[in-house]
Parts: structure tokens; C-alpha cells; sequence
């Protein structure tokens, strides 16, 4: 039997190359060796979205990509989290068995704390939420890359406490890292590619030739940022030509714009059939939806038996 492996992404805007290889890449590849519970994340996303027309865009626009890049159905259990009664049921069971101050802790909360003035109560308890999302499920296994290596410590800490106080019910989870290193801005790469650093700092999947061709043709070539664009060419280049573009940046002899334009290329030749499978699902998304509703149904059954072992448990 193979083991369970749950994962979520947030609805947040566009899916760039720094998602595909940093998450997606690995999901499609897992889908043969765990049995995936893949789902679109909109209760974290109201931690920012408040926009109802926005979010629904934005969930729709996920689910798109996300079967357009290759998470399979017929492999993996694909649902939207909202659908499922039981995630916010157990995240409450976690909020009572947690204290203020393990969450306190969260890089992710302090930084956000030192950012903003007023912040909601969302984001302190967002892995709780996250914590549930796995447990409910009996998840062993969570592919991440290592910024997400503390909230997902702290579900190996809930789990373990919740076993110690009741009774053994959940498995330890294990992370499943990434193998690809984080892939940095194109405008900033001492940092991360991120949305939060504008537009031309990543290239995103549904970016067409002309827009691809300007960000690259743009992007930063110090030291760091030739590094970056080299490190893309690696997962979407020629082999032989990135051997050579490496042996030419030790003799420092490499011509920036020859590497500009072949990466420049290699991107729109990988980014073609996603394009069109994006373009395909736009027309047919009633396909999506039963793919949702089929996912929903699967993962409701399993998350229903196992909230109400998890309620005999703690005695409701």
C-alpha cells in the first residue's frame, strides 16, 4: 500500500517558475510513488484575499495551471479544501491543544508582525489550519522546500502532543525536500522569486513570448543574478549549451545576451503545451469541476471516518 502524501497551494495570483520548480515539478513526479492528496488552499487564502470576485478568479485560474502542468486525477485525489467538512473542525481541536506562544515562534508570523501594524487573527493560527490539512488525512509524508520546514515541524509537535495526551492515532510526519534550490528574482537575486516583488521578478506560466522576452532581456547579470539565470537554463536548456555557457563563465567569457536569448527560448518552448492545455481548460472547465467534485467526494469519505475517531477520542 503506498504511504499518503498530502500537500496544498494557496490561490494567491499567477503561478510562476519559482512554484513550478520548487513544488509543482515535485508533485507531478510524486504522483506514481505516494497516494497524493493534492488541494487548492482557499481557507489560507483569506488570510489576504478579501475580495470575493478576486478570490474566486484566483481558485479557478490554480486549477487550471495545476491540472494543466500535470497533477493527474487518475492518480492523485485533487479537491478544493473548502469543500471538505473536517479541516476547520480539527485546525479547532489543534487551537486547544496548542499554547499562544508555539505559534509566537512562527518566522513567518514575526515577520509579518514587524511589517504590518494590525495583522488577523489568521495568521497566527494559519499552521494549525496547516497542520489539520495534513492530519486529516493521515499524512506521512509533505513535499516542501526549507522555508517551510518550521510550520511543518510544528505539525510533527501537534501531532506528537495529541498523541501523548490521548492516544496514539497519528503517524510522525516526514518531509519530502524539494530537490530543486530556490530559484531567485530575475530583478533582485539576492532574494527569492516572488510576486511580492513585482512583476518583473519572475516569469509566470501564462506569460506569452514577447512578455518572456522582456524579462529576460532585463534581468539582472551581476555575479548572483548570471548564477540565477544560469540555474534556470539547467532545467530548461540544452544540455550541451549549458556545459558550455558554465565552461565559458569560468574562463569569464560568456556573453550574457547569447545566454538571455537561448533561456529566453527554451522558456517558450517549455512554457507551449502548458499554454495550450491552459487555453483548453478555459473552454472546458466543467471538466475541472467534476474532476473537484469526484476529488471532494473521495477525500469527504476519509476525512468523515477519521474526525470521528479523532471526536471519540478526545470524548465528543
Amino acid at each position: 500500500m503506498k504511504k499518503i502524501l498530502v500537500s496544498g497551494i494557496k490561490p494567491t495570483g499567477k503561478i510562476h517558475l519559482g512554484n513550478y520548480l520548487g513544488s509543482i515539478k515535485n508533485w507531478i513526479e510524486l504522483q506514481d510513488k505516494y497516494d497524493c492528496f493534492f488541494f487548492l488552499a482557499d481557507y489560507h487564502a483569506l488570510t489576504t484575499e478579501k475580495n470575493k470576485k478576486d478570490l474566486q478568479e484566483q481558485i479557478k485560474d490554480l486549477a487550471i495551471d495545476l491540472m494543466s502542468l500535470g497533477i493527474n486525477p487518475k492518480k492523485s485525489t485533487f479537491f478544493k479544501q473548502s469543500d471538505i467538512v473536517g479541516h476547520t473542525d480539527l485546525s479547532w481541536i489543534f487551537n486547544c491543544l496548542i499554547p499562544v506562544s508555539e505559534l509566537e515562534r512562527m518566522t513567518q508570523y514575526k515577520d509579518i508582525k514587524k511589517k504590518e501594524k494590525s495583522i488577523n487573527t489568521g495568521l497566527l493560527t494559519y499552521p494549525l489550519l496547516q497542520a489539520a490539512d495534513i492530519l486529516l488525512y493521515k499524512g506521512e509524508y509533505v513535499p516542501v522546500g526549507e522555508d517551510q520546514l518550521q510550520h511543518l515541524e510544528l505539525s510533527r509537535i501537534i501531532a506528537r502532543k495529541f498523541n501523548n495526551n490521548y492516544f496514539k492515532y497519528f503517524k510522525e510526519i516526514k518531509p519530502l525536500l524539494s530537490p530543486t534550490p530556490r530559484i531567485m528574482s530575475l530583478n533582485n537575486p539576492q532574494k527569492k522569486m516572488s510576486k511580492s516583488l513585482g512583476e518583473s521578478s519572475y516569469i509566470a506560466i501564462r506569460d506569452n513570448a514577447e512578455t518572456i522576452a522582456r524579462k529576460i532581456r532585463k534581468s539582472i547579470t551581476d555575479k548572483d543574478g548570471v548564477n540565477n539565470l544560469i540555474e534556470l537554463y539547467e532545467y530548461f536548456g540544452n544540455k550541451d549549451k549549458l556545459n558550455k555557457f558554465k565552461k565559458d563563465l569560468k574562463n569569464n567569457s560568456l556573453m550574457n545576451s547569447e545566454l538571455k536569448q537561448e533561456l529566453t527560448t527554451s522558456l517558450i518552448n517549455f512554457l507551449k503545451p502548458i499554454q495550450k492545455n491552459i487555453s483548453y481548460y478555459k473552454k472546458h472547465y466543467n471538466k475541472i469541476n467534476r474532476i473537484n467534485k469526484k476529488g471532494a467526494k473521495k477525500a469527504q469519505k476519509i476525512a468523515s471516518n477519521n474526525l470521528t475517531e479523532i471526536k471519540n477520542i478526545i470524548g465528543l
